[in-house]
């Protein structure tokens, strides 16, 4: 069976069928138009590689300031009312490294001088029952609902600097958690190194109230009841009826700083790249330009 090669009638009738308008036609065309696009989104997004943003996380005692903080920061002029939070929440900041930028304000714009870059601000609630959502963020590698892990920058633990004598065995406990958490995720700083150093900043909130401590005070108070805490949790070890050999392997697994040394400072988190600020502000009246300095700092 022998075929002819199309002669220049065929072509001709062929061109005046595509350009006739017929519903086959006016179809396949349709078709077209709104497949094409799917099908190159569809091969873009599989072979191009999912980028994370970097993600600074808000921790701390319930009533400490962290979602009138982020509401702040947010809204750029003032921080909104807001209530305890039952759930982790995420915005996107934006950071400059305009060295002429005098307050978070001008260094957050869009339109500020220098390089941006973009990063989340992860505010988890503070109350007792839910304070798993953030430790799920510190702990082990792998994805959650915000992104990597490897992408985790800072952890902001903010607590109430007017009740902190009041509230001191609370806020010492979780911040313990935390940072135990932190120091496990480096391998125990002996062995292996986590993709990044994580550090975090302690804020004393509502340093504009009369009753509030100085960020020095802070910072003492809470090295001394951690270094309580420590203490309490090696003997409940010893108390526990675990036998020695097994006692020496949990007690340092959950010992914090430097293993074995009589008092705690947050300078013994050094040994495992984790450096511990303290600085003071307020929320309320917007006095969190060195939180914001701390932030850009690390992403």
């Amino acid at each position: 069976m022998s075929f002819s090669a199309p002669t220049m009638e065929d072509l001709k009738q062929a061109l005046e069928y595509i350009f006739t308008p017929s519903t086959p036609v006016i179809t396949i065309g349709l078709l077209i138009v709104f497949i094409v696009p799917i099908l190159v989104h569809l091969f873009i997004t599989r072979t191009t590689p999912y980028t994370s943003l970097p993600y600074v996380l808000l921790a701390g005692p319930a009533g400490g300031g962290k979602t009138s903080l982020l509401t702040l920061f947010e809204r750029g002029d003032a921080a909104a009312e807001t209530h305890t939070s039952q759930a982790p929440h995420a915005i996107e900041l934006t950071v400059s490294s305009d060295v002429g930028a005098s307050t978070f304000r001008e260094a957050a714009r869009d339109d500020a001088p220098g390089s941006h870059k973009k990063f989340y601000l992860v505010d988890t609630p503070g109350h007792g029952k839910l304070r798993g959502a953030a430790m799920a963020q510190l702990s082990g590698s792998g994805q959650t609902q915000f992104g990597d892990k490897a992408m985790l920058r800072g952890v902001i633990y903010m607590l109430d600097a007017a009740t902190l004598d009041d509230s001191l065995a609370d806020a010492a406990t979780y911040l313990y958690e935390v940072l135990l958490a932190l120091q496990k995720r480096t391998g125990s700083g002996r062995t292996s190194r986590s993709p990044n150093a994580v550090h975090v900043l302690v804020a004393a909130n509502k340093l504009d109230l009369f009753t509030a401590l100085p960020a020095s005070l802070v910072r003492s108070n809470l090295e001394a009841e951690l270094g309580r805490i420590r203490q309490s949790r090696s003997k409940g070890l010893l108390d526990s009826g675990v036998g020695t050999d097994e006692i020496g392997s949990e007690e340092q697994d959950s010992w914090l700083g430097q293993y074995g040394s009589e008092k705690f400072t947050f300078g013994q988190m050094r040994e495992f790249d984790i450096e511990v600020d303290v600085i003071g502000g307020s929320v309320l009246e917007g006095s969190v330009d060195k939180w914001w300095e701390w932030i850009s700092a690390r992403i």
